[in-house]
């Protein structure tokens, strides 16, 4: 089994995304048995008393426009623990990986996400911008390279 960890800084727009686009994907390829797919953050700004907050809820829309369902999705920070059980370390932006790199190690785990579609650049982080199907385009891509790949 290939256990899959998707990061950003926030865990609620665009790692969530990738976690439940991946999940959809294997799910259409008949290939649910072979992964475990998660997600998390490296800041503990959506975590609250020790609750992490939902699925922003444009981006739940938008995983749901394209009939996906993200229900139940808390952001979760990463620990020292995740560098150890998961094969893959996803991040989203260069800023996740330095910071996953510190939280982590396992440096030969940690990719961005975009390096699976040939590029060597951030997933358009829709928390500034408000554009959330940039950020869709974004994911999509690199996931199904990323499961291509795989």
């Amino acid at each position: 089994m290939i256990k899959i960890l998707f990061i950003c800084h926030g865990n609620i727009c665009r790692s969530p995304m990738a976690e439940f686009i991946m999940k959809d994907l294997v799910q259409k390829a008949g290939r649910e048995e072979e992964f475990e797919i998660a997600s998390a953050a490296t800041s503990t700004e959506e975590i609250w008393n020790g609750v992490g907050n939902p699925v922003y809820p444009p981006a739940k829309r938008k995983l749901a426009e394209h009939g996906i369902s993200c229900d139940g999705k808390r952001a979760r920070q990463i620990n020292e623990n995740d560098g150890e059980y998961y094969d893959l370390l996803i991040c989203m932006d260069s800023a996740n990986v330095r910071n996953t790199k510190r939280v982590c190690g396992h440096e030969e785990k940690i990719h961005l996400l975009m390096e699976y579609a040939g590029m060597n650049r951030d997933v358009a982080d829709p928390w500034y911008t408000d554009d959330f199907e940039t950020t869709w385009r974004d994911v999509l891509k690199g996931c199904k390279a990323l499961l291509e790949k795989l």
